[in-house]
């Protein structure tokens, strides 16, 4: 499992969504990006739950835009007339992250477009595996591409590391806030979905997933904790999550029939 470097070519505009403030930018590979920055105020963690999100949600079969490293060189910012913009841009030189733009996507709107109870409960689980807080009827985070649902914005998930404490805790939590999903409602194959994707997500599959993750995003922990040391954090927080799957899966189902 790898992803490619690719060097942005141009800012093009900003994407005023969420808190985060993302951008379109063109790259030397020919495509265009939405660049999540590492200067915004989650800082490399925001990148670390949104490439941990993506690329489980990648390894379980939905469809996710290509997530590539992306480098900002030092220059990208100077001529940026808006301050705040500004400050972003200097503040995440280096390398921050991709996601291919899905030119023409359309927002999930769920009055309008109905999902089969397979598919919502797929995407249930995987939301309450990375207690993704950022799925709601407000906010889907889900996108219709060449008539196929997309997902995106992972950047919510994983939220124990904001506080980076008693994380053994946080890995067998139930979930309670699964309550607010979009898709909750429609996700009446829980149970048969878990073994599913169990069975897919093995430790040694969640190990080349924790590994992905560059170095020079963990350097958060100071001299207390180092890079590999936060990985294995990562990587015991999800294993412990999936070995507990039938806590967070049974919040869910009561969930549902408070609900229904």
């Amino acid at each position: 499992m790898d992803l490619r470097t690719v060097n942005v070519t141009r800012y093009i505009m900003p994407l005023r969504e969420g808190g985060s403030l993302p951008a379109l930018a063109d790259a030397d590979d020919g495509f265009k990006y939405v660049l999540k920055f590492r200067g915004t105020g989650h800082g490399t963690k925001a990148l670390v739950s949104e490439l941990l999100g993506g690329v489980v949600a990648h390894t379980l079969g939905f469809k996710v835009p290509e997530y590539v490293f992306i480098n900002l060189d030092e220059a990208f910012g100077r001529t940026e007339g808006d301050e705040e913009i500004q400050d972003l841009l200097q503040g995440s030189r280096g390398l921050n992250l991709g996601l291919h733009f899905l030119s023409g996507a359309l927002t999930f709107d769920p009055v309008m477009t109905k999902v089969d109870s397979k598919l919502a409960s797929q995407v249930v689980w995987l939301d309450a595996f990375l207690t993704n807080v950022d799925r709601t009827a407000r906010n889907t985070n889900m996108l219709y591409w060449n008539k196929e649902l997309w997902l995106i914005d992972h950047g919510a998930s994983l939220y124990f590391h904001h506080s980076w404490v008693n994380y053994e805790k946080y890995a067998v939590s139930p979930f309670p806030q699964i309550k607010d999903h979009v898709l909750l409602p429609y996700a009446s194959e829980l149970e048969s979905v878990d073994k599913e994707f169990k069975a897919i997500l093995t430790d040694e599959k969640i190990r080349e997933m924790t590994n992905l993750l560059p170095n020079d995003w963990l350097n958060w922990g100071g001299e207390e904790e180092s890079p590999e040391e936060i990985k294995n954090v990562y990587y015991n927080f999800l294993t412990e999550r999936i070995h507990h799957s039938d806590l967070f899966v049974k919040a869910a189902q009561d969930a549902r029939k408070a609900l229904i």
